[in-house]
């Protein structure tokens, strides 16, 4: 299913997809002859006639992850219009992808194709982007910022006001400091590829890393008083999400302890 939003001189499409577990979602942007993302390939047949009646004269990925690749290749392939992404993701985005099956069946299987490496800025149309290197979701995480109109395009980094789950690659220490790094420039209206618009953007994401901050200091806390990594869990996570049993345990709260504690490495069994 598709959601479409008109936030003044933006088009959100927000694709939905439902499964016997939980609702998933993720939003694409139009702006200014740019799309931000291109949806998942399991969006595909519902996504291609809204990229085939609109006009845009390139593509810049937020990040590799299926859900916002999906279509890429076949804009490259059909529409023939340029994709960017950072200099990271290049090399992901050129080969195929192994990745859990759960992924698979919600996402579809993204397909290979050649993306161009981003440099410290990218222009629309009209206007001049400022690309913001924001890892800690994933390796190659960007943030459009344009400086003019106060407007932020902030991929997967806000996501929620608090985060209760991540997935194994993902680094809280790195979240709190792309987190940071934001915070730093002068915006007000947020756009993230799972929640939406927000318009008071800039107090959310400093909600968000309030929440982070404290939760950090918390678990470093309780860690320093002796409890494991599962009693730490089950104080400051104790709720069951579905998604950590059919993901496999690939999101999971341990994760966000494990990052937090620089712990990933360890020989810690559950």
């Amino acid at each position: 299913m598709l959601k479409f939003y008109n936030f003044q001189d933006v088009i959100g499409v927000e694709g939905i997809i439902n499964t016997k577990w939980q609702d998933f979602n993720v939003y694409t942007y139009l702006v200014d002859g740019m799309l931000i993302d291109t949806g998942s390939k399991s969006m595909k047949n519902k996504l291609l006639p809204y990229y085939k009646s609109s006009s845009f004269s390139l593509v810049v990925l937020t990040h590799h992850h299926e859900d916002h690749t999906g279509n890429a290749a076949w804009i490259q392939k059909e529409l023939n219009v340029p994709i960017y992404i950072h200099p990271l993701g290049v090399d992901i985005c050129s080969k195929p992808i192994n990745y859990p099956e759960y992924r698979q069946n919600i996402w579809g299987c993204r397909e290979p194709f050649i993306a161009q490496p981003l440099g410290q800025s990218i222009s629309s149309e009209s206007y001049e982007w400022k690309v913001i290197y924001t890892p800690g979701h994933a390796e190659d995480h960007v943030s459009l910022l344009n400086e003019e109109t106060g407007q932020i395009f902030t991929g997967d980094l806000f996501v929620s006001p608090k985060t209760k789950l991540i997935m194994t690659q993902e680094s809280i220490p790195n979240i709190i400091e792309s987190l940071r790094k934001l915070l730093t420039y002068d915006f007000q209206e947020v756009f993230c590829s799972h929640y939406g618009y927000i318009s008071q953007g800039k107090i959310m994401l400093k909600r968000k890393l309030d929440y982070l901050e404290n939760i950090s200091a918390e678990i470093i806390y309780l860690h320093n008083h002796g409890y494991s990594i599962e009693e730490i869990s089950q104080k400051l996570f104790p709720k069951n999400y579905p998604i950590i049993t059919f993901s496999e345990g690939e999101w999971n709260s341990f994760n966000i302890i494990r990052s937090v504690l620089m712990l990933k490495n360890s020989s810690l069994k559950f």
